[in-house]
């Protein structure tokens, strides 16, 4: 009775917003008392079908040949990459809130998202041996305090069941945010940023890279190449949104 009462004091005087809307939440409502029913189901999924490079939504006049114009143009050095989200709206105000806002713990709530898409689409998990994050440099580790990616990664793993190499990518150079960048400067910004250590360790082995968003996937791409130069025979890649 005590602790209730307690609890009730203490949603009024800090009661629980979403994170998106700032509405209050009501109690138990809500994904994780985190984000409101309305907001979450804001959420914009990508749907088939996929462009079988990056993982976009494929328009009718480029199902013939599978792949977007931009994959066409400028093709990543992952063999396919795989998003649940559109990067916008609700998707958007998430990730941002998670990778500036120091809201490690939404890594749970987004991590839904992912095993959701895993699931419905039957991603081959069971075929890959590592699971690899997007590291950070670690002055900009000091900064923000953890890789969203990690985290990403650590709750796909304990929820399929698969073993994270956070020991194996390493970024070499603190590289500029690509936010603000034009594709082209994008591809240069991070041109040999990551080197592999223990190499050994991912020799002929199938890869799953995790990072948060592929935008024009130039990150992606040049870690994926970065892991094949180094003996990796398949990368697959798994962003949050696209």
């Amino acid at each position: 009775m005590l602790a209730g009462l307690i609890k009730g004091l203490v949603d009024i005087i800090y009661p629980r917003i979403c994170l998106v809307c700032k509405n209050k939440l009501g109690s138990g409502m809500g994904i994780d008392n985190l984000v409101c029913l309305e907001c979450w189901g804001k959420i914009k999924k990508n749907c088939p079908p996929f462009c079988h490079s990056c993982g976009r939504h494929l328009e009718k006049n480029n199902l013939a040949k599978n792949i977007c114009p931009t994959c066409l143009k400028r093709p990543g050095n992952f063999d396919r990459a795989f998003s649940p989200c559109v990067y916008e709206g609700v998707t958007k105000i998430l990730i941002h809130e998670f990778k500036y806002g120091r809201k490690d713990y939404l890594g749970v709530v987004l991590n839904k998202l992912l095993a959701e898409f895993i699931r419905e689409y039957d991603l081959p998990l069971n075929e890959l041996d590592f699971i690899v994050p997007v590291p950070l440099h670690s002055t900009r580790l000091r900064e923000r305090e953890y890789n969203q990616a990690e985290i990403l990664s650590t709750n796909i793993a304990r929820e399929f069941n698969k073993v994270v190499a956070c020991d194996v990518l390493i970024r070499n150079r603190n590289t500029k945010t690509q936010t603000e960048l034009e594709p082209e400067q994008r591809l240069h910004n991070v041109r040999g940023s990551f080197f592999v250590k223990k190499a050994e360790k991912i020799n002929k082995k199938n890869l799953l890279l995790v990072d948060d968003v592929l935008t024009t996937g130039a990150t992606s791409s040049e870690a994926a190449g970065t892991l094949k130069a180094a003996g990796a025979n398949i990368v697959f890649v798994l962003t949050l949104a696209n």
